[in-house]
C-alpha cells in the first residue's frame, strides 16, 4: 500500500538583482541530506554542485542558478533555509571588544537582506580613454577557482568578471578576448588601477546583517 504524499507549501521571494518574483518551496529531507554530505566532504566543487541542485529543485526548475550573481544565490538559499529549518538561527560569534570571548547571538533570517553600497558602479574608469564594464561573480565562476590559491583566486575572479574593455570608441567584449590577453592587460595596471577594480568587489551587493 502506497503511503500518502505530504504537501509542500509554496512561497515567493523577489530576486535582488532583477526584482523578479520567484516561487519556491522548502527543501526536503532528501535534499538536506545531499547538502550535509557535501559539507562533510569539504569539497567546494561538490558543495557548489549540491547548492545548485537544491536551489534548482526548490524553484521548480524555472531558474538557471549557474548564471545568477552570487548574492542572488545566497539570498535565495537564506530564504529557502528559513522556510525549511526555522526562521531563527543561533551563531557563536567572537566579541569585537576583546576578540577572544565568544557569545551566542540569535539572528532572525527574515531580517537579513542584500545590502547595496551607495555610489557602487560596475563602470571602472582606468584612464581618460580606457574603462572596464564589470559583471558580478556567478555561481559557475566559483567552480573554476575552488582549487586555486588565495592570490590566484583574486585574479581569477577579476578575469572572469571583466565583461567589456572600452578604449575610446572601441569596445572589446570578454568573449572575444583570450585569457592570455586579459592577463597581460591586468598585468599592465598600476596599483591604483588594480585597487579600483578590487573596490568593485568590496562594494558590490552582499548579504549583510549587523548583530
Amino acid at each position: 500500500m502506497a503511503l500518502p504524499r505530504i504537501d509542500t507549501p509554496t512561497y515567493q521571494l523577489t530576486l535582488p538583482s532583477t526584482q523578479e518574483p520567484i516561487d519556491y518551496r522548502p527543501f526536503l529531507v532528501k535534499e538536506q541530506k545531499i547538502i550535509m554530505m557535501a559539507q562533510e566532504s569539504n569539497d567546494e566543487t561538490q558543495m557548489v554542485r549540491a547548492m545548485t541542485d537544491l536551489l534548482t529543485s526548490c524553484t521548480f526548475g524555472k531558474i538557471d542558478i549557474s548564471v545568477l550573481p552570487t548574492y542572488d544565490v545566497e539570498y535565495m538559499f537564506l530564504k529557502i533555509r528559513g522556510k525549511s529549518a526555522g526562521e531563527t538561527v543561533e551563531l557563536n560569534l567572537i566579541c569585537p571588544d576583546d576578540e577572544e570571548t565568544y557569545g551566542i547571538v540569535e539572528v532572525k533570517l527574515d531580517e537579513v537582506d542584500v545590502q547595496m553600497t551607495e555610489n557602487h558602479t560596475n563602470v571602472i574608469k582606468l584612464t581618460d580613454k580606457i574603462k572596464l564594464i564589470m559583471k558580478y561573480p556567478l555561481l559557475k565562476d566559483m567552480k573554476t577557482i575552488t582549487n586555486a590559491s588565495s592570490g590566484e583566486q583574486v585574479f581569477s575572479i577579476v578575469k572572469h568578471c571583466i565583461h567589456e574593455v572600452h578604449d575610446g570608441d572601441k569596445i572589446y567584449n570578454r568573449i572575444d578576448i583570450t585569457d592570455k590577453d586579459i592577463e597581460e592587460f591586468m598585468d599592465s595596471m598600476n596599483t591604483e588601477q588594480l585597487q579600483m577594480v578590487l573596490d568593485f568587489f568590496q562594494t558590490m551587493p552582499k548579504i549583510r546583517h549587523p548583530v
